[in-house]
C-alpha cells in the first residue's frame, strides 16, 4: 500500500525554525514532525512513501534516508517545479502511486497531528464502497474552517461550505485521505485544490465519504497551535498510559525528556513539556508548556513557558521566557534577561530585554 504526505513549501509560518530545516523535519515531541506520519502509516500496513515536495527535496532525502532502513519502509520525493497546490500534486506523483494492486492510497498534509487512526479508516473505506474517504474532526468553532457536512448514519458528504456564517455542522476536513486510483483520473497536472475543486465533484456523485477522527487532532503549523498541539499529543499518551511520559517528584503533568538529557536539581518541569537529546538543564530551572529541542542548554534558575526554544541554544541564568517566544538555531539569551514574545532568528545572541512581541533579526 502507498501514500502520498503534502510537504509543500518554505514552512514561513514556523519561521525561524524553518530557516534552519524544511518544516516537516522540525521536532515536534522529540522527533520530526513527519516521522510520527511515516510511522504510523507503516504500522497501517503502508510499503512506500512519497514526499510531495517543492522545496530543498536532497536535505529531506538525505535525513530520512537513515529512515528507510530503521522503519524498513520506502521513501521517495516528487519534486514540484511550481507550487500545485493540494490536489496538482496527485496528478504529478500518478506514477508512483499506480501499480497493478488498484488499492487505495493514503493521503496525508504535513502540519497534521493525530492519533491516526489509519487502520480504522481502510475498514471505513472498505465498508462503504465510495471513491474516497476524508478523515473528519469536530471543531468548536467551525466558522473558521470549511465545514464539511454529511449525512450522520453513513458518513456520506453531501456539501462544503467555507467558513458558515450560519451553524452548518461542527465537522472540518482534518486533512487525512484514502481514495482509490480512479481519482487521479479527475486531477489534471495544474495548481488545483483537493478541497475545493475535486471533493465537491465526488460529493455531487455521492461517491465521498467522511469517517470522525476518534481521538485528537491539530494543524501544527504555527506556533501558538504547535504549542497546543503538544499539549494534545502529551495528553494521548497519558490515555494510553505511555512509558514515554516521565515520571519524578520534579515533574508536574505530562512531559516527555529524551533519555540523554540531564536534569539538574530543585527543577519543576511541566505541565507538557519535551526535552530532546542533549540538553542539560541546570538547577532550579522552571519549565511549563515548552519546546526545549536537541543540544539546548538552560543555565541556573531560568523560567521558560509557552515558548519553543530551537536547537544548541542557551537560556542564561534567571532569564525569564514566555510568552511564544520562538528561538531559532544556535540563539544564546544573556543572564537575566525578559523575552515576552520575541521570535530570534538563527544565530543571535540576546543582550536586552524584549518587553514585547517583535522579531529579532
Amino acid at each position: 500500500m502507498k501514500a502520498l504526505i503534502l510537504v509543500g513549501g518554505f514552512g514561513t509560518r514556523l519561521r525561524p525554525l524553518t530557516l534552519s530545516v524544511p518544516k516537516p523535519l522540525v521536532d515536534f515531541a522529540n522527533k520530526p514532525m513527519i516521522l510520527h506520519q511515516i510511522e504510523a502509516l507503516k504500522a497501517a500496513g503502508v510499503t512506500e512513501v512519497v514526499l510531495a515536495i517543492n522545496y530543498q527535496p536532497e536535505v529531506m532525502l538525505n535525513f530520512l534516508k537513515d529512515f528507510e532502513a530503521k522503519l524498513g519502509i520506502k521513501i521517495s520525493c516528487s519534486q514540484e517545479t511550481e507550487p500545485l497546490g493540494t490536489a496538482g500534486p496527485l496528478a504529478l506523483a500518478r506514477d508512483k502511486l499506480i501499480d497493478e494492486s488498484g488499492e487505495p492510497f493514503f493521503v496525508l498534509n504535513s502540519d497534521v497531528i493525530s492519533d491516526y487512526p489509519l487502520k480504522e479508516m481502510i475498514e471505513f473505506h472498505k465498508s462503504h464502497g465510495g471513491e474516497a474517504s476524508i478523515m473528519v474532526t469536530k471543531v468548536d468553532e467551525p466558522s473558521k474552517y470549511g465545514v464539511v457536512v454529511t449525512e450522520e448514519t453513513t458518513g456520506q458528504v453531501e456539501k462544503f461550505v467555507e467558513k458558515p456564517k450560519l451553524f452548518v455542522g461542527n465537522k472540518i476536513n482534518a486533512g487525512i485521505y484514502l481514495l482509490n486510483p480512479s481519482v487521479l483520473d479527475r486531477i489534471e497536472l495544474r495548481p488545483t485544490s483537493i478541497e475545493k475543486e475535486i471533493f465537491p465533484k465526488i460529493a455531487a456523485e455521492k461517491k465521498l465519504y467522511a469517517m470522525v477522527l476518534p481521538g485528537f487532532w491539530m494543524d501544527i503549523g504555527q506556533p501558538r497551535d504547535y504549542i497546543t498541539g503538544l499539549r494534545l499529543y502529551l495528553e494521548s499518551l497519558r490515555k494510553k498510559s505511555s512509558s514515554k511520559l516521565a515520571i519524578g517528584s520534579n515533574i508536574v503533568g505530562n512531559v516527555i525528556v529524551d533519555e540523554t538529557a540531564k536534569i539538574g536539581e530543585g527543577c519543576l518541569i511541566g505541565p507538557d513539556v519535551a526535552i530532546g537529546p542533549g540538553c542539560i538543564v541546570e538547577s532550579g530551572v522552571r519549565l511549563s508548556r515548552c519546546t526545549v529541542m536537541r543540544g539546548v542548554r538552560i543555565k541556573k534558575h531560568a523560567c521558560i513557558s509557552s515558548s519553543i526554544i530551537g536547537w544548541h541554544s542557551t537560556v542564561g541564568q534567571w532569564a525569564r521566557v514566555e510568552n511564544m517566544t520562538i528561538l531559532g538555531e544556535d540563539v544564546h539569551v544573556c543572564d537575566e534577561i525578559y523575552s515576552n514574545g520575541g521570535v530570534v532568528l538563527p544565530h543571535k545572541e540576546i543582550k536586552t530585554n524584549i518587553l514585547k512581541p517583535e522579531i529579532v533579526m
